[in-house]
């Protein structure tokens, strides 16, 4: 991969701003609104494979699972280049669009995009998406540490801000509730294999043969067993080309807490209060009462 890609992408985003603008009513970065216009116009082709996913909900995980599916378990070709490289971040930077189109096909794209939003040739092409959720207490937290790490997103605050600021859906890429609603009803409409984080952590062999299958991929145990050692938590953590340590402080300030923290279930316990706690499972059980959806929030 040229390393003048990879800088070009990395000055893109660093020059991000955190201010927010709103897209159909969806919080977003302004600079994404900027250049909705381009993203939401983009060309998917036959064969494209995405992974969807609310931001911190195990989507470096499912990508990098998946591109090695692709890859047919060659660890080698994983780490060709930086994961935001080899896998365009559609709605991040104007270079990750240009890299999209000019890769050859199957391409594996990533976006956060609540289903409403995703560009409408992805409907129209015999594209699969693999949608990633996670239960939103881990989630919160999660995205809150996000927050403080990475520079282009706006200042959280305490964390009894950015609670209030989360539970109202007023963070980037909006409602954690409207975007793992929105899917779900979508995965009976269209090409979506709908995945738990939690059910990643509870049995990883177990998740990735079912996306295996979704992507027609028939991979040897002995493929299996690479994939599953490849993407384990302490791999991923010490791999440069998935844990982000390519970028500049500027952008990702790691040395504030590691863009892969704990990967665990539950950690929210750690980190929200008793009250918090209530609040938060009646604003749950109100919002998800007849969505069909269930979430573990501890295994």
């Amino acid at each position: 991969m040229d390393p003048k890609v990879i800088e070009k992408i990395v000055q893109e985003m660093g020059a991000f701003s955190s201010d927010m603008g709103e897209i159909e009513g969806v919080p977003m970065l302004q600079d994404i609104c900027k250049e909705w216009d381009t993203i939401h116009s983009f060309q998917a082709r036959d064969g494209d494979v995405v992974v969807a996913s609310y931001p911190k909900s195990g989507t470096t995980w499912m990508q990098e699972i998946m591109d090695l599916i692709l890859q047919e378990g060659d660890v080698e070709k994983s780490l060709r280049a930086p994961c935001f490289v080899k896998v365009p971040f559609l709605e991040m930077a104007k270079t990750s669009l240009e890299i999209a189109n000019t890769m050859p096909s199957p391409r594996l794209l990533k976006i956060h995009l609540p289903v409403q939003l995703v560009p409408p040739t992805f409907w129209e092409k015999n594209t699969k998406i693999v949608y990633v959720a996670r239960n939103p207490k881990d989630c919160l937290v999660s995205y809150y540490y996000f927050h403080k790490m990475d520079q282009t997103l706006p200042d959280p605050g305490p964390l009894e801000n950015f609670f209030h600021l989360f539970l109202s859906g007023k963070v980037s890429w909006g409602s954690w509730f409207d975007h793992v609603i929105g899917w779900w009803k979508a995965k009976d409409r269209h090409q979506i294999l709908y995945v738990f984080y939690e059910d990643m952590i509870e049995d990883p062999q177990r998740e990735i043969r079912k996306v295996m299958t979704f992507l027609e991929k028939d991979l040897s145990d002995e493929v299996l067993q690479k994939i599953l050692q490849h993407t384990s938590f302490k791999s991923m953590k010490k791999n440069p080309m998935v844990n982000f340590s390519v970028l500049p402080t500027s952008v990702f300030d790691q040395s504030v807490t590691s863009f892969m923290r704990k990967g665990q279930v539950g950690d929210w316990k750690n980190n929200l209060s008793v009250s918090q706690n209530i609040l938060f499972d009646e604003e749950y059980n109100k919002r998800m009462a007849s969505s069909g959806l269930n979430f573990r929030t501890e295994l």
